[in-house]
């Protein structure tokens, strides 16, 4: 059963640097999107992946945030070698408008977009691939899903001028990356890194990627601990943190 916790405004309530609180007119629906978490473990200390933000976007600008993005409809068409674990798959259909698998193939697609990395492995797929996916496999790859773990789920306060309904997903570069090459500043990253969980904390970094590296720490030192993943929400007495 998930278990909910109320809590009054704090951090994550608040808007972040450079972003404008719109309360002239409703608060704009969020849109599902995918964040992935990609994290290291060959060297003493754990590393994640980061970017940061270009400083032409109306949603956190210049901020450093996991690759991600908006889901696009032809994500969830995506074929893949491997599906999500069961256990991943049921806490994604819970309140999901749409096929549970589209997030972390989202989440695939926008690290691909935002980094060059292939999550994945050398394969083929049958048929013409979903729109947006042509370059992606065009490289000789094909999404594995069944390494991935939701580690939250968070929705944008409202007044925002972008407000997402965000999946965030953990998985292990070791086994997910096609090969070693190293990531590639684009448009919409750049300043791409492999950072240590303390040196991340360091960075100017939103709340919610905050809140999402402290469960990440806890996933990888206290994994017994770990009793699903927490989904932030709003509601008119401040913010909500559910177990899913």
């Amino acid at each position: 059963m998930a278990e909910t916790t109320k809590r009054g405004p704090n951090a994550y309530d608040k808007p972040e640097d450079g972003e404008v609180l719109i309360r002239d007119r409703p608060s704009p629906r969020p849109r599902d999107a995918a964040t992935l978490i990609l994290v290291r473990r060959d060297q003493a200390a754990a590393r994640v992946l980061m970017g940061m933000r270009s400083g032409q976007h109306a949603f956190m600008p210049k901020k450093y945030v996991f690759p991600g993005g908006r889901v696009d409809p032809p994500d969830g068409r995506a074929p893949s070698l491997t599906e999500l674990p069961e256990t991943e798959h049921e806490r994604l259909e819970k309140a999901a408008r749409r096929r549970p698998r589209a997030f972390p193939l989202t989440a695939i697609r926008e690290t691909f977009e935002e980094t060059g990395l292939i999550v994945g492995r050398a394969g083929q797929v049958d048929g013409k691939p979903p729109q947006g996916w042509e370059t992606y496999y065009g490289r000789g790859a094909a999404p594995c899903l069944q390494g991935f773990q939701l580690i939250g789920r968070a929705v944008t306060p409202p007044y925002r001028p972008r407000r997402y309904d965000a999946r965030f997903f953990m998985a292990l570069a070791e086994e997910s990356l096609i090969d070693e090459r190293p990531p590639v500043d684009g448009a919409e990253l750049s300043d791409l890194q492999w950072v240590t969980l303390d040196d991340a904390m360091a960075l100017d970094i939103p709340s919610v990627t905050r809140f999402m590296l402290g469960e990440i720490k806890e996933r990888l030192e206290q994994p017994q601990r770990v009793s699903g993943a927490p989904f932030l929400k709003w509601t008119r007495s401040g913010h909500a943190v559910e177990r899913l």
